[in-house]
């Protein structure tokens, strides 16, 4: 089915739109929450919230890419659960992302929290928006998708130590552009 199909059927409250969306992009919003959670009773459960937040918005949202809409919602769904769980140590999956990413992250928690993270995404999107086609989808899918290392050096035909090299330059370049635009960065 297509995707304005999918959003005809949300748009008329049909209940058959969460069936057709487990359908099309199920597949995608598991492997997404469990490579995140490493869990995968949590992934699963990650992925129904993630279409109940679906059914809730939409209508009225209608995003350009149900795709990117449904991974954008099951990464932040994982992400809220591993904070959330944290304490447990159940997670291991994501520890070590958070942990690449720290030192290019700005630290400050105030009231401009809001506007800062609007900015901070504008800036990260000019600076993916100027990186090679390689280098921005070898960025999104470790950050973002949660790859591991080494799944991306055999799709690469690379060495995992080369590709860690890779990220960690293009993690180094975000942290400079994020400075040269006055962004602070946790040492």
């Amino acid at each position: 089915m297509e995707d304005r199909e999918i959003y005809e059927l949300y748009f008329n409250r049909d209940q058959r739109a969460v069936e057709e969306t487990h359908l099309k992009y199920g597949g995608l919003c598991h492997s997404l929450a469990l490579r995140l959670l490493g869990v995968a009773e949590d992934a699963e459960e990650c992925v129904n919230d993630t279409y109940l937040a679906a059914w809730n918005r939409i209508p009225p949202e209608r995003p350009r890419s149900l795709r990117a809409y449904l991974a954008r919602l099951t990464r932040n769904l994982a992400v809220s659960r591993y904070r959330r769980n944290r304490a447990t140590k159940r997670y291991a999956g994501m520890e070590a992302q958070l942990e690449e990413l720290a030192e290019c992250l700005p630290t400050r928690e105030d009231v401009e929290v809001e506007l800062e993270r609007r900015e901070l995404g504008a800036i990260i999107s000019r600076w993916l928006d100027g990186l090679s086609a390689a280098d921005r989808r070898l960025f999104i899918r470790r950050h973002f998708y949660g790859v591991p290392v080494e799944e991306l050096a055999r799709e690469l035909s690379d060495k995992p130590n080369t590709v860690s090299q890779r990220l960690r330059r293009l993690r180094l370049e975000l942290r400079d552009v994020l400075e040269r635009e006055g962004v602070t960065i946790e040492s």
